[in-house]
């Protein structure tokens, strides 16, 4: 199983008035984990609705697996959104959702589904409306890992999760994905925490595509370079800096756009050049000030 891509082109989504999506264009390819990166209201959650034929579209061309998904058997068989506390029945025990999970979903692993329970330590007598928020969002993690589905979308299921917990969820995911490869969407924030698991990234802001591009190539496009404080402040001047930081005598300074003669000029001063963080090239390329309807 490698997965199901997806081809999205002029796709518009709306609420209301409200424009959630404007015309937006991305491809996810098969098999592999794409993080889907934007603040809050950029329409990452609308994007995944519509993914996965929870929301309808108001224009533009969807493909998963190379058919549209609105009211698609095949596809949404193949296809699992989870959002925070994995939406499901709250009233009903864990391991009754399970046992219901399991029964339809052909890919679903039990054995996997019960590891992970251990591992959160999730009670299987206990329901989903007596449990903290970040045991619902654990539980949530569960159903979509042990789901495998050839288009899995988590719409930032980590929240409420304490650190360990979220670190044991991208333990998981990485693992069971290195076994078994699917499509992953990965949605989140802490874009420093998962962005090791990313090897695509679809960058949305205020309802539009800012990039998409292989994790790699996004981070090329800037470097970092560290030494002596005046040393690193000379090399940066007139550049276009993202990110500072300070300790005692040294520098390190985070640079877009880099230049085909900053290996030399860096070996010649004697400062260390770096790969860049997604966190900071997201942080700059969504760094914008807000519209006075905005700021009210």
């Amino acid at each position: 199983m490698s997965g199901f891509g997806v081809e999205v082109r002029d796709l518009t989504a709306r609420y209301d008035a409200t424009v959630a999506l404007d015309s937006v264009s991305f491809t996810i390819r098969p098999g592999v984990i794409t993080g889907l990166l934007g603040r809050n209201g950029s329409g990452k959650t609308t994007a995944l609705s519509v993914l996965a034929a929870f929301k309808r579209r108001a224009s533009g061309t969807v493909l998963v697996d190379g058919e549209d998904p609105w009211e698609n058997e095949r596809v949404l068989a193949g296809t699992c959104l989870v959002r925070e506390s994995g939406d499901v029945a709250q009233d009903q025990k864990l391991k009754d959702t399970l046992e219901f999970l399991a029964d339809r979903r052909p890919l679903f692993d039990t054995q996997l589904a019960g590891a992970l329970m251990d591992r959160f330590e999730l009670d299987p007598l206990n329901r989903p409306d007596r449990l903290s928020r970040g045991k619902r969002s654990a539980f949530g993690v569960v159903v979509g890992i042990a789901s495998r589905t050839p288009l899995t979308l988590l719409d930032e299921v980590h929240l409420g999760m304490d650190a360990p917990s979220r670190y044991a969820f991208y333990d998981a995911l990485l693992a069971d994905w290195l076994e078994h490869p699917r499509t992953i969407v990965l949605s989140s924030h802490l874009i420093g925490e998962i962005e090791r698991l990313l090897e695509d990234v679809v960058m949305l802001d205020r309802g539009a595509v800012l990039t998409v591009s292989d994790a790699d190539t996004l981070r090329s496009s800037g470097l970092t370079v560290t030494g002596p404080a005046h040393d690193v402040a000379a090399f940066v001047a007139g550049r276009e800096v993202v990110a500072r930081q300070h300790l005692g005598r040294t520098a390190q300074a985070t640079l877009v756009g880099p230049r085909d003669d900053d290996a030399a000029r860096a070996r010649a001063a004697g400062l260390e050049l770096g790969p860049v963080a997604l966190q900071d090239l997201f942080v700059h390329l969504t760094d914008r000030v807000p519209t006075p309807e905005e700021a009210r």
